[in-house]
């Protein structure tokens, strides 16, 4: 039996490591618990056939919803070795959103993972006509739940082992039966314009995205990582599952989302992926130790970071670092940055990368300078997401690298990119028209502008439609000035705004908790976000953020003016993708009172709101945003 599926490779890895290699590890009650390959294709094996027993046939799509645990795992396999398609939906997705996926993926059965998603199934049932079975696999708050669609995770493996009996040849006849290029899985886009569609991507599709990967940038069966990004995410089934299966590597599983920094120092994984908002979260919280370090500390990392920044500058000028320039690195890294990788678990990494929207260069620059090998990918969902990758000794953080083996690339007269490769997604599902529009004579038009540079690296500016251009002409592109802002410890999100404009404006989102601790180390008093962030000394402090970046760039494109946002932008309000993308029309739109005020020249702007909490309780602000305004083109 060749492996040119997933199922088959999972077979593979069981009878060649059995019991004598650890496939995942669960951190669960303070302790780590581990899955052989064995235990790992038992599972797969026995909870496919429970879904057989369930009438679950092939073509039928299933829903996973819930955090990053072997269980969903489990569920996507066993789903795959009947020829049924999964499709998996983010765990902090609301209803509207999880009604939409489900109702248009037609969606049979729903694996939810705890009393609270399946509380959101059960509260949409009428809305959910598709859904026969509910299944879940922790039984936490689960005991007084009495319902004939709703079933435990064990008690369908069970299931299977009972149907194995009187149909002792149906699981391997399934698995075999299956092709490379039939559905694996369904993806769903970041939805940045509106609903997100669904992206159809076979077995040839995520394996040869994986192989190819592999051959740039290695991954071997000793390696371990940690999945702790959502599952749903293109670049977590990239590696939690494509990556992990070809290659026969380690995959670790946080006990919880808000333990995942700590457990990936109990790991220390050897191979990372994540997307920017998390190396920028771990840059900003270096930035944050160092504040709270002694003067000693304080010290010997501000003495130090010059050091690695300049040895940082030297590999990506691809200059050779004079024996003083090593000695000095050298020095520093066993004063600082040494303990500081330790701390945040990358002691072992050999494999670190980022992708799924564009990182400051800034942040790029940070983790190059603690010794921290970083490279940026570039790709989407629609191609098994990875089109590009730096390549070792080739990285440049204005760049993301060059092509991966098997993929083409081209700019349009229009300065589109389009690609092609093996990993060329089959289409959306139930959306012939998007389909059509987004693969054109076998190129997927991917929306985004960019150009190749002359060291022959791809450079991604912006999506095509979000590149903004001044009433005088001047092209600028936001993302590039969200991210310099947000190499700031205290700014968490910022949207700038300018097309058709005279100058370019932004509003700012702080970072509740960092700046809160500012606000103690300094005295000043403050009761919540909305308080905190209408304060003068937090405006003043902020400005001094925004000259920062305003030296950096262009003198035409300087933010002239801000405002700090008396709220976060989420997900829940739309704002945002559950990838953490800002969703720009739906914000400019929403917040065009503001916007207006400030390119009016209003000192204050009044705003009447309301605010909905996570308790469901909904409140009326009314509040005077002030306008910060730099003389000169912005602080130059």
């Amino acid at each position: 039996m060749s492996e040119d599926t997933l199922p088959k490779l999972l077979i593979r890895n069981a009878k060649k490591y059995g019991h004598s290699r650890h496939a995942m590890r669960e951190k669960d009650y303070g302790i780590w618990q581990s899955f052989t390959w064995q235990d790992y294709f038992d599972h797969v094996k026995y909870f496919a056939l429970g879904l057989a027993a369930l009438g679950i046939k092939k073509d039928d799509k299933i829903a996973i919803i819930g955090d990053n645990r072997p269980e969903w795992i489990f569920s996507e396999l066993a789903a795959q070795c009947l020829g049924a398609v999964p499709i998996g939906i983010y765990q902090d997705s609301i209803l509207k959103e999880v009604s939409y996926i489900i109702d248009l993926a037609e969606a049979k059965l729903v694996v939810a993972e705890d009393q609270e998603q399946v509380d959101k199934i059960f509260d949409m049932r009428e809305d959910l006509p598709t859904v026969d079975k509910v299944i879940y696999h922790d039984p936490k708050g689960m005991y007084s739940y009495d319902d004939p669609d709703l079933l435990f995770f064990p008690d369908v493996e069970e299931m299977g082992k009972k149907f194995e009996q009187e149909h002792p040849t149906y699981f391997d006849d399934h698995v075999a039966a299956i092709k490379e290029d039939d559905v694996a899985s369904i993806c769903t886009t970041s939805g940045t314009t509106g609903n997100p569609k669904l992206s159809m991507l076979s077995h040839k599709n995520l394996l040869r995205m994986a192989k190819n990967l592999g051959e740039v940038d290695p991954k071997y069966e000793s390696d371990d990582f940690v999945s702790f990004l959502p599952l749903p995410w293109i670049g977590e089934q990239m590696m939690a599952i494509s990556s992990a299966l070809l290659f026969g590597f380690t995959v670790n599983f946080p006990e919880k989302p808000e333990t995942a920094q700590e457990n990936i120092r109990e790991i220390g994984p050897h191979v990372m992926f994540s997307p920017p908002r998390v190396w920028e979260n771990m840059a900003a919280s270096v930035q944050v130790r160092i504040m709270d370090a002694s003067p000693m500390k304080r010290f010997f990392f501000n003495k130090c970071l010059p050091i690695g920044y300049h040895w940082a500058d030297l590999k990506f000028e691809k200059k050779t670092p004079t024996l003083k320039d090593k000695l000095t690195y050298a020095l520093a890294y066993q004063l600082v940055f040494r303990a500081l990788k330790d701390r945040l678990g990358f002691s072992n990494i050999r494999s670190a990368s980022t992708g799924g929207a564009a990182l400051g260069p800034d942040t790029f620059r940070f983790f190059h300078a603690l010794g921290v090998n970083l490279k940026q990918i570039y790709g989407q969902t629609e191609i098994s997401g990875i089109s590009c990758i730096h390549r070792d000794g080739d990285v440049d953080f204005d760049s993301v690298g060059v092509p991966i083996p098997e993929t083409e690339i081209k700019i349009t007269e229009d300065g589109e990119i389009i690609s092609r490769s093996p990993s060329l997604f089959l289409g959306y599902y139930k959306n012939k028209k998007a389909t059509e529009e987004t693969i054109i004579d076998g190129w997927l038009h991917s929306g985004d502008a960019g150009y190749f540079n002359d060291r022959g690296h791809l450079v991604v500016i912006d999506r095509v439609k979000d590149v903004m251009t001044l009433r005088d002409g001047t092209k600028f592109s936001p993302q590039f000035i969200e991210n310099k802002l947000k190499f700031s410890p205290y700014i968490k999100e910022a949207v700038a705004i300018g097309h058709e404009r005279d100058y370019i404006v932004a509003m700012i989102c702080i970072d509740f908790p960092i700046v809160g601790k500012w606000a103690e180390n300094h005295r000043l008093a403050y009761t919540t976000y909305t308080d905190l962030a209408s304060q003068d000394m937090i405006y003043d402090m902020i400005e001094q953020e925004v000259i920062k970046v305003n030296k950096s760039l262009p003198e035409s494109a300087r933010i002239e003016k801000f405002i700090l946002l008396y709220k976060e932008l989420d997900a829940d309000d739309d704002e945002l993708t559950r990838t953490r993308k800002v969703r720009r029309r739906f914000v400019d739109q929403k917040y065009s009172d503001i916007i207006e005020g400030m390119y009016e020249g209003k000192k204050v702007i009044p705003i009447e709101t309301t605010i909905k909490y996570q308790d469901g309780t909904v409140k009326t602000l009314k509040i005077k945003l002030k306008v910060k305004e730099f003389s000169g083109g912005g602080g130059k």
